[in-house]
């Protein structure tokens, strides 16, 4: 996808860098990561619960939540590259009284905690979900199992390095997005009706389903999480293409994953009227593909999902705290990185300790997300206008007018939300 630079091209040299990377010589990147970060349990939850219960009819909403989230990550690699800030240093930075700086800094510091929390929440959860589809047995020691989920995260965090993280994320979701493809062919659904699902409708009882898919898809930690990732993987302002691209090409990527999840769900459980409430369940998709190795398959995936996830959340955290107080580099080995990473965990851990469903869990963190993403978006909009920041890489028109359509979108889908929970809207 070309950038939208102020005059609605693209800038001469990153023609040039955009060019110099050969499709051979390409090597996954940030855009990846980011990638198999939202390719998590709330997403398999999420699609499949949509296929299963609605069959075809919100695939549009993935179409837009995976071409939002390509332009709003966008925006974010853009910010790293060319201010060298993280995003909560640049958000700080565009606020000029001290007074608001700080109100927003624990605005910021509250809401990324406790979305993560819940995301967390759901992650571990979802690794449970995962190990209790491999061993049955696991379901009477829940809670020793979650504790143990919750410090190998910790662990991995603490003693692992990002590039190490970030290849386990890519392997998982190549993996996923095999097995799906692959089930997708084998199952053979009904193209029309697929193509039918691109039109943009809400089918009773549908709306939760639509946010929660917009939610799993554009996840507000990875735009911190892909910021930080950018500026140590790439130092000049002539990678922007190359960084975009790579961004452009994952995103894309998990989309397409996100969708066949849903059309695989749609092929073989819509109209089944049976309740998803485990991996068991959700697993019936695959059988067409793995048979009766179905349920142990999609348990391994959902465990690694989850506890890759469960280290993405907490270190976007820590990357948000630690910018928010100046500490841009050092990595883990900073306290204010330890302390927010570590309050993710803890508040995830517990809430994953409630007496829920590890599905519930997981699909409500998507709803809250879906309702924090017009926050978010304003805020990057606005940075992605700040010329003082960004110079000649200021938004132009079309940019500026695909933000106004995304905020329109997501700002009238969580007043409906918050509408109908009170009663105004039926």
């Amino acid at each position: 996808m070309e950038r939208l630079e102020a005059s609605g091209t693209v800038n001469r040299d990153d023609h040039i860098a955009a060019a110099s990377m050969k499709i051979t010589g390409y090597r996954p990147g940030p855009g990846m990561m980011v990638s198999a970060a939202f390719i998590g349990p709330g997403t398999v939850t999420a699609c499949t619960l949509a296929g299963a219960n609605f069959g075809f009819a919100l695939i549009w909403a993935l179409v837009f939540a995976t071409i939002t989230t390509i332009i709003l990550q966008s925006i974010a690699v853009r910010v790293a590259l060319v201010s060298r800030l993280g995003l909560a240093e640049a958000m700080m930075q565009s606020v000029a009284s001290p007074i608001v700086r700080w109100l927003a800094a624990a605005l910021l510091i509250a809401a990324s905690a406790l979305g993560n929390a819940a995301y967390e929440a759901g992650n571990i959860s979802g690794a449970l979900l995962g190990l209790e589809a491999l061993n049955s047995g696991l379901s009477e020691n829940r809670g020793l199992a979650i504790t143990a989920i919750a410090i190998i995260a910790g662990l991995l965090i603490l003693f692992s390095k990002p590039r190490w993280v970030e290849r386990i994320l890519i392997a998982m979701v190549l993996f996923m997005c095999t097995a799906f493809l692959l089930t997708f062919l084998i199952t053979r659904p009904d193209i029309g009706a697929i193509f039918g699902g691109f039109i943009p409708s809400i089918p009773e009882g549908g709306l939760f389903t639509a946010i929660a898919l917009i939610g799993t898809t554009i996840v507000p930690y990875n735009l911190f999480l892909h910021a930080a990732s950018v500026r140590e993987r790439w130092k000049e302002e002539s990678d922007l293409a190359v960084a975009q691209t790579d961004s452009s090409l994952s995103i894309g990527l998990g989309g397409l994953v996100s969708i066949t999840i849903l059309a695989t769900a749609a092929a073989s459980l819509f109209g089944s009227g049976k309740e998803i409430a485990n991996a068991a369940d959700m697993a019936e998709q695959l059988n067409p593909l793995f048979g009766s190795f179905a349920t142990a398959t999609l348990g391994a995936g959902l465990f690694a999902a989850g506890l890759t996830s469960a280290i993405t959340a907490p270190l976007a955290t820590g990357y948000i705290v630690q910018e928010i107080f100046g500490k841009t580099t050092g990595g883990v080995s900073r306290t204010p990185f330890r302390v927010g990473a570590l309050l993710v965990i803890l508040s995830g851990t517990f809430g994953a300790l409630l007496n829920y469903k590890p599905v519930e869990i997981i699909f409500v963190a998507q709803i809250a997300n879906g309702l924090l993403l017009p926050v978010i978006a304003f805020f990057l909009i606005k940075l992605a206008n700040d010329s003082a920041l960004l110079g000649k890489h200021v938004n132009g028109w079309k940019a500026n007018l695909a933000g106004a359509i995304i905020l329109a979108i997501t700002t009238m889908l969580g007043f409906r939300l918050i509408a109908r929970a009170l009663g105004w809207w039926p």
